[in-house]
This record gives structure tokens, C-alpha cells and sequence, in this order.
């Protein structure tokens, strides 16, 4: 490694240190952000080992870093963390792309989308997705529990259950849960089909586990209130029950993903 490639790591380094910067609101939970943290620490685990070239034929991929310029001031420009994300990938890439083995690149490449998701843009950019996991969680809640037989009536995301008023607030959102989720599911779906076209299908499926992760959240703490009290509900067992949740989510994943390979590979050894 020369003094350019120490350059750029250096550059890339300070510029996603101005993406977790610019919009410091995730400090108001960074609990649920510092996860994010392991998704590049992750991405170099998974993808090892890692051959780079003695000497590459270029410095930077001219592409990848095209798109990487037009990413980051589309980005600034619209206020958007997933497109300075994704800018940031892309620079990530063309400096990568020429020093990997030819071999390693298509590895590589499939990672990438653990470094988009190093960055909090989901709790940055898509709050109207958090509105409505609140709203569907509610829904979820007011159907599951009406079956049930109990008394429920609903006002948007604000709930009153046999008396009992439970409101899905914002912290409720599933962002978080969507985001660690994904990094994660990813790692887990890579470890399964690295080298599988359902590695990007099972990516896509991330999205409603997430969802049902975050109803069935919501649904534990509302039958947690209705059995012990709103006061324990909402204390350590608020964040505890979701920890519970997630994880039980993430082993059904695993599960999921496991059944998947031993017939995807079944099928590839059927004559």
C-alpha cells in the first residue's frame, strides 16, 4: 500500500465521518446506532481472505468514481443520508475494484451493501417509513387482539385495550429494528448463499421480517401492560422485549435461510 492508497483511506475515512456528523439526531438513541458500526467490520470478516494485487493496473475505477461524485452532490444537494451512503460506497468500490484479484471482485461486490448500511440514513431519511410501521403495527395490534376477544378501539397509532391506553410512538417506529435487522440479515443471508442468486432475493425478504419483527414488538409490550401494569411495560422490559424480539426474529432467519440452502443445494445436485 502506497502513499495514494493511504490517501484515499484517509479521504474516505473523513467523509463518513461527515455522514455520521452532519445530522447528529441519532445521538438521541445511540444505542440503536452504534450497531451500524459493526457493518464494515463485518463486511471485511465475511469477505476474507482478502487478495490484493502487488501492483493494480489503475488507481481508482473512473465508473465508480463517476458515480460516486454524482451520489455525494446529489446527496448534499437533497439532503438525503442514503445517497451520501451510497456515494460513499461507490468511492469505497473504485478504489477496491483495481486492487482486488480478479477472483475476489464478485465477493466484494455482493458485501457492499453491508458499507451502504454503516450509515443511520434510515433513521435520517425515511421517516414516512417509520410512520407507517406505527400505523401498521396498530393495526396489527387492534386485529390480534379484537380476535382475542378483547375490548380494543383505535385512533390512528393510539390504542385503548380492555381500558388500557397504549400509544405506538415514534421510538416505536421499527427504524432501528429495520436497520440492525438488515446488517444482521445480511451477514446471515451471505454466510448461507455467497454464492447463490437467492442471496439478493433473501435481502428483499429482510424488509417484511423487519416489519413482523416490530408488530410482534409491539404486540409483547401491549400484553405485558394488560398482565403486569403499564409501569413494567414500559420500563427495561420496553427495550429488553424488543432485544427478545429481534433476536428470536433473527433465529427465525436463520432458520429460514438454513431449510433454503439444504434444497437449493439438493436441487443443484439433482441430475
Amino acid at each position: 500500500m502506497n502513499g495514494r492508497d493511504r490517501l484515499w483511506i484517509a479521504l474516505l475515512g473523513a467523509l463518513a465521518l461527515v455522514i455520521w456528523l452532519r445530522d447528529r439526531s441519532w445521538l438521541q438513541s445511540p444505542e440503536d446506532a452504534f450497531p451500524l458500526l459493526l457493518a464494515l467490520p463485518l463486511a471485511a470478516w465475511l469477505g476474507r481472505p482478502w487478495n490484493w494485487r502487488s501492483s493494480a493496473p489503475g488507481f481508482l475505477h473512473l465508473p465508480a468514481l463517476v458515480f460516486a461524485a454524482c451520489a455525494w452532490l446529489l446527496g448534499s444537494a437533497l439532503n438525503l443520508a442514503l445517497l451520501l451512503a451510497l456515494g460513499w460506497t461507490a468511492a469505497l468500490w473504485a478504489w477496491m475494484r483495481p486492487h482486488l484479484d480478479l477472483a475476489d471482485r464478485s465477493r466484494a461486490f455482493r458485501l457492499l451493501v453491508l458499507a451502504v448500511m454503516a450509515f443511520p440514513w434510515i433513521s435520517l431519511d425515511a421517516q414516512s417509513v417509520g410512520w407507517w410501521f406505527r400505523l401498521s403495527g396498530a393495526w396489527s395490534a387492534e386485529l390480534v387482539f379484537r380476535g382475542l376477544g378483547f375490548s380494543v378501539s383505535r385512533e390512528g397509532t393510539s390504542l385503548l385495550v380492555q381500558g388500557l391506553p397504549m400509544s405506538v410512538e415514534a421510538a416505536c417506529s421499527g427504524l432501528n429494528v429495520l436497520q440492525s435487522l438488515l446488517v444482521a440479515g445480511t451477514g446471515l443471508a451471505y454466510l448461507h448463499f455467497a454464492r447463490s442468486p437467492l442471496y439478493s432475493w433473501n435481502l428483499l425478504a429482510l424488509l417484511p421480517a423487519a416489519w413482523l419483527a416490530n408488530t410482534l414488538r409491539i404486540l409483547v409490550i401491549t400484553a405485558a401492560a394488560l398482565t403486569w401494569g403499564p409501569d413494567f411495560a414500559m420500563g427495561l422490559f420496553h427495550s429488553w422485549g424488543g432485544l427478545v424480539v429481534l433476536a428470536g426474529m433473527f433465529l427465525v432467519c436463520g432458520a429460514v435461510f438454513e431449510a433454503e440452502r439444504r434444497l437449493w443445494d439438493r436441487r443443484e445436485e439433482t441430475p
